[in-house]
């Protein structure tokens, strides 16, 4: 009964046509997450399908939530879709292709070993392709996109652009920063973190450490990948 959930609202259903109408969409998803009584939340800018949010856009995501919380009157009643045939019905629903989720991943020997024959991956790239497939078949309508389209250009105008000197500028403080740290100890905390990864040992105190030493994630994510691999699609590890 202790257990906290967040919700973040679906990015992968924001359209790059019609862009505004990502607004409605985003507060019916939160509005549903309030619903469903969540602890915490964060939204979705209406712009993410074409770019990075600007700060209008991520401004207007927060106030989506403030509205919520402070005008609608939603959180006022602890649980006020208690009773409600529908979503206990769904609630059993969904409970129950879960554990047959679970049955078939702990026959296959448990999550790593399901990942590792590919199966997670397959699942989801299976409903991604079913999900794309309605759309273009007109099964699941999507305004803007396959309903009530207009064909009009989106407008980029507003649209925030990355600065590529922010690379040269962030490359240069991670020189400096390796010019002035003391090699000898960052050297010893990777091959400390380096000998704990062989065993059983938690790694978690090294790794510290080495952030400790200003070892970069870089480095720590190396040598690590030196004692367990690099996972690629199909369970190979290099």
């Amino acid at each position: 009964q202790m257990l906290r959930v967040h919700v973040h609202t679906a990015g992968s259903v924001l359209t790059a046509q019609q862009p505004l109408n990502n607004v409605a969409r985003i507060t019916w998803q939160a509005m549903s997450a309030v619903l469903a009584g969540i602890q915490s939340m964060a939204c979705c800018a209406y712009d993410e399908a074409i770019a990075l949010p600007t700060e209008e856009s991520a401004t207007l995501a927060l106030r989506t939530q403030q509205l919520i919380a402070y005008e609608s009157g939603v959180a006022d009643t602890i649980d006020p879709m208690a009773g409600s045939y529908y979503v206990e019905a769904l609630t059993d629903k969904f409970e129950k292709e879960a554990y047959e989720y679970i049955q078939k991943i702990d026959a296959m020997g448990g999550a790593v070993a399901a990942i590792e024959q590919g199966y997670m991956q397959g699942e989801m790239a299976a409903h991604a392709y079913e999900y794309q497939t309605d759309i273009e078949k007109g099964k699941r309508t999507v305004i803007g996109v396959n309903k009530f389209a207009d064909n009009k250009a989106v407008k980029t105008n507003d649209v925030i652009t990355a600065d590529l000197s922010v690379a040269e500028r962030q490359i240069a403080r991670v020189n400096e920063m390796k010019a002035h740290r003391d090699q000898q100890a960052v050297d010893a905390s990777l091959k400390a973190l380096k000998e704990a990864a062989k065993g059983e040992a938690n790694l978690m105190p090294y790794l510290i450490d080495a952030v400790k030493t200003y070892a970069t994630l870089g480095e720590i994510c190396g040598v690590l990948r030196e004692v367990f691999g690099e996972y690629q699609q199909g369970g190979n590890l290099f």
